[in-house]
């Protein structure tokens, strides 16, 4: 543009001008398009209060949502929405290092009093300061203080000024200039956006050798043509709408995920998830429903009692129970002290709330008809358990005879949980304890063949896919109840419990496709061994059959697991796919285990304890029902729904976003590696005064790199998932988007089309005009010009056209364009079928088609502005360069289908059985 204007050549300069405006314009709006999208995401992972409303309704909400008076609870894994002033408290202990630097957690106290209005916060135990994190215990607290107006708020009021860096002035000034360059130079955001920005900035250098070259072949005596020539050289050679496609295209990716249920929180995931070899996934609430079900129960001198006929899971009056195939109900309880005492214990110790639903605004709270549950799924199944029997937990504490003395929290290390009362009735103090079977039973007084028999029942009830938990009592002393080693010891046996948590109906065929795409499921339990196999079998994770050598490695309990030293693990034939009573330091071995395999996994969470295992795997899944605040925090993506399918549909969008990437570079750079042979060969063409000619003019050049590719650059960034996407391997993260099946393609492709754009302009000179190159032609038209501005009008359709049918050639790398999608339409008639699916790339086309004629034949337009005319017989050959273009094109992708090279080498072998779905490995050749 500004060669233009310096040689005195409005017109051109001015046209000039009004394509770049016009390629920003469309740039800003697209992009302001895109920020607000990512805007709109971030606030659905934006941090949740659970709050008291409404006489007691419990409800979740925008933590920006709450306003000074409102109640507020928390508990372990929480971030503390706003500053709270505690007013009840069980264990409750929180981090404030990063307000306080206080490395240790801070005990509160709800009775604390501060005398002194200049208190350090740090010494304020009854008070839970927004930022910090609970990391035990559990409490309820006053809103005093929100936003900016809580004490970290007031730090941040602090810092809002300039940021200050470290260092010197002279360090600082560095700093700042290198920071400043990175941002101008696109050296921030997204690996696959920096990486792309150094690839735009070797182009870049690539353009300025190029123009080198140009000046070299006039000898470096540059006047106007050579300047001009030189610029339309380094033009050709740079993707002008590389980087705005790009982000446009990674934001269209994020909002089709939160669609499907997961919340991308770090964009670098949404590029990498598509790549995962691995899914270590929970079981509870991610494979299963996470909607317990009680299903039966063992009471010592009473017998094994059944629950039938449930169709609600929170709904206490859904389903009978049954003893010796007779129906029993709340009498029994009464009657019999070993059940009454059982219901006492799996309802007092329990955090869960159930109730019926008279909910008349809007709550967060779980709800199936007209009951709600607020807790876990487990205590939620135990304590519908108890109401069945009139002993739930709001039954028992409207008696007025239990107080709470000591409450020894539920911890995923040690996998029990106990609960201490003051029963005024019979003025005792009463213990209750539930947990995992094997934690429990070693510990309770009696024989050991009692215990083994008891342990006996454990691996039958799971080996039916039954979660089991043992239930324990016994009586202290009141100077006791703070002791957790002396209240968990010695208990007495009360019964077992075995709970149901049914498989998703879409988890099967989630598995299965996981396996079709050649990635492997683990699944990584708290539940006993039995149950996880059961399940694991259910869901197709295992198959019913497995070779000798693999069966005693492909389910193992986490002390297994744990026992065996890195080299054994890696001496292992396989990594096993079932690992019981999970930890998470289990799940930190297991992804490092996995690492050392070279594999790039996915590990789902939800606990305050799983943060180690999501920040080291390479993709970290937290649960956005059940999860814990400090897990979301920790991880890169956010299940809002807890479903191991979302987790399915992550990575075959991840595919379909890493696969389209590939689609418009390859478009791009088909485009101007054509334009960069044409260019450089067509300095061979000398007028009269041994000027070179331009094959294309500067604007030629300018509309089909910023008008005719950007759209159809765009339109492939759309694409949706190709048929066979999750039917081939994992791609290589390290290789990235610049495969060898790119490079040689992108190559190909457009040496061919530069080859047949200076075969075009070689036909209508040579071949039509005796090879006439006029004279002074680079500049405006005269009579001498008319071969060449027909020749650049040919050459002008023959490069648009090719572009319009590489933007649907590319659409997949080895099928051929007449039988894009024969999973879904065949025939003849298969390639309309196959163009107008993707919409936005059919109307791009279109739309490029048709433009190209106004270009070509407006009067004045063509000549003045573009330095071309209308053609006629032209036509002829512009149809000739399109269908040889075609016959290579898909004469290449025959080759490669033939051979089974790049992409079309993957295949599918559908040999082995697992369950009543096929297991597919998926192989290269």
């Amino acid at each position: 543009m500004v060669a233009s204007y310096g040689m005195l050549d409005y017109i051109e300069g001015s046209v000039i001008a009004a394509v770049i405006v016009l390629n920003i314009v469309i740039g800003f709006v697209q992009d302001y398009r895109a920020e607000k999208t990512m805007q709109s995401l971030h606030s659905l992972s934006a941090p949740i209060a659970t709050v008291i409303r409404d006489h007691g309704k419990v409800e979740k909400i925008k933590a920006e949502e709450l306003v000074c008076g409102d109640i507020v609870k928390i508990h372990v894994g929480d971030v503390v929405p706003a500053d709270l002033r505690i007013f009840e408290a069980m264990n409750l202990e929180t981090n404030e290092a990063l307000l306080t630097g206080e490395s240790l957690p801070i005990p509160k106290n709800p009775e604390s009093t501060v005398k002194d209005a200049n208190c350090p916060i740090g010494d304020r135990h009854n008070m839970a300061w927004a930022s910090s994190t609970v990391t035990k215990g559990r409490g309820l607290g006053l809103v005093v203080a929100t936003g900016m107006n809580t004490e970290v708020g007031r730090i941040a009021e602090l810092l809002r000024g300039k940021k200050q860096r470290e260092g010197g002035p002279f360090k600082r000034f560095v700093t700042r200039i290198k920071d400043s360059g990175k941002n101008v130079l696109g050296l921030v955001g997204t690996p696959l956006q920096v990486k792309l920005s150094k690839f735009a900035l070797f182009l870049f250098a690539l353009a300025i050798l190029l123009a080198v070259i140009v000046f070299s072949a006039s000898k470096w005596r540059i006047n106007d043509e050579n300047l001009i020539y030189g610029i339309c050289v380094a033009v050709a050679v740079i993707p002008e709408s590389l980087i705005a496609v790009l982000t446009i295209t990674m934001a269209v990716g994020t909002k089709t995920m939160a669609k499907g249920h997961v919340i991308v929180r770090k964009m670098q995931a949404l590029e990498a998830v598509g790549g995962v070899t691995n899914i270590c996934s929970d079981k509870t609430g991610t494979l299963t429903q996470g909607k317990m079900i009680a299903r039966k129960a063992f009471i010592p001198g009473l017998g094994e009692l059944k629950v039938k006929g449930v169709e609600g899971p929170f709904d206490p009056t859904s389903g009978k129970v049954f003893l010796d195939d007779a129906v029993i109900d709340g009498a029994l309880a009464n009657q019999n002290t070993e059940l009454e005492r059982f219901l006492e214990g799996i309802a007092i110790c329990n955090l869960a709330t159930v109730a019926r639903n008279e909910e008349t605004g809007i709550s967060s709270e779980k709800s199936i008809g007209q009951w709600t549950a607020q807790g876990e799924p487990t205590e939620i199944s135990l304590q519908v358990l108890a109401m069945r029997f009139g002993k739930g937990r709001e039954d028992l504490m409207a008696t007025g005879d239990w107080e709470l003395l000591a409450e020894h929290p539920f911890d995923s290390t040690i996998k029990k949980m106990s609960i201490v009362h003051h029963h005024k009735g019979r003025d005792t103090i009463e213990a209750f304890m539930k947990g995992a079977g094997e934690v429990i039973v070693p510990t309770l007084n009696i024989s050991e063949v009692r215990k083994g028999e008891i342990m006996e029942m454990i691996e039958r009830l799971a080996g039916e896919g039954l979660r089991v938990l043992c239930v324990a009592h016994k009586r202290i002393h009141r100077s006791d109840a703070a002791n957790r080693q002396v209240v968990e010891e010695g208990m007495d046996f009360l019964g077992l419990v075995g709970l149901y948590d049914p498989p998703r109906l879409e988890t099967k065929d989630a598995v299965r496709r996981c396996k079709i795409a050649g990635v492997e499921v683990h699944m990584l339990t708290g539940d006993h061994i039995r149950t996880a196999t059961a399940i694991a079998h259910e869901v197709g994770i295992l198959a019913p059959a497995m070779p000798s050598a693999l069966a005693s490695t492909m389910v193992m309990t986490a002390s297994a697991f744990d026992a065996l030293t890195e080299s054994e693990i890696d001496a292992l034939p396989q990594l096993p796919k079932v690992i019981a009573r999970c930890s998470p330091a289990t799940k930190v071995r297991m992804v490092e285990a996995l690492h050392r395999r070279g594999a790039f996994c996915v590990m789902t969470g939800d606990g305050v304890n799983d943060s180690p295992a999501l920040k080291r795997a390479d993709v970290g899944i937290a649960m956005g029902l059940s999860g814990s605040d400090v897990a979301k925090d920790a991880a890169d993506l956010v299940l809002t729904d807890d479903n191991f399918a979302s987790i399915v549909r992550a990575v075959e969008e991840g595919r379909r976003l890493f696969d389209n990437i590939q689609k418009f570079i390859m478009h791009l750079l088909i485009s101007n590696i054509s334009q960069v042979v044409l260019l450089l060969i067509g300095l061979a063409f000398e007028d009269a005064k041994g000027v070179s000619v331009f094959p294309l003019s500067p604007l030629e050049i300018l509309w089909v790199n910023m008008i005719t590719s950007s759209f159809l650059a765009l339109g492939l960034g759309l694409e949706e998932a190709s048929p066979d996407v999750m039917t081939r391997p994992p791609h290589d993260l390290k290789t990235g988007v610049f495969t060898w099946e790119v490079i040689i393609d992108k190559t190909l492709y457009g040496v061919t089309m530069g080859i047949l754009c200076l075969a075009s302009f070689v036909i209508v000179i040579f071949g039509a005009n005796n090879g006439n190159l006029g004279i002074d032609c680079n500049h405006g038209f005269s009579e001498s010009c008319i071969p060449v501005f027909r020749a650049r009008a040919t050459v002008f359709s023959v490069l648009s056209f090719l572009l319009l049918l590489t933007a649907w050639e590319v659409k997949h790398f080895t099928r051929s364009l007449f039988n894009l999608n024969p999973e879904r339409h065949t025939g003849v008639f298969a390639v309309f079928h196959a163009v107008w699916y993707n919409r936005f790339l059919f109307w791009a086309v279109v739309a490029g088609f048709l433009v190209t004629w106004p270009v070509v034949y407006v009067p004045v337009f063509n000549t003045v502005v573009f330095k071309h005319m209308g053609i006629s017989w032209e036509w002829g050959v512009v149809v000739g360069c399109c269908g040889v273009y075609l016959a290579v094109v898909e004469g290449w992708k025959g080759i490669k289908r033939w051979r089974k090279w790049g992409s079309a080498g993957r295949r599918i072998n559908r040999d082995v059985e697992v369950g009543d779905v096929m297991e597919v490995e998926v192989k290269s050749d």
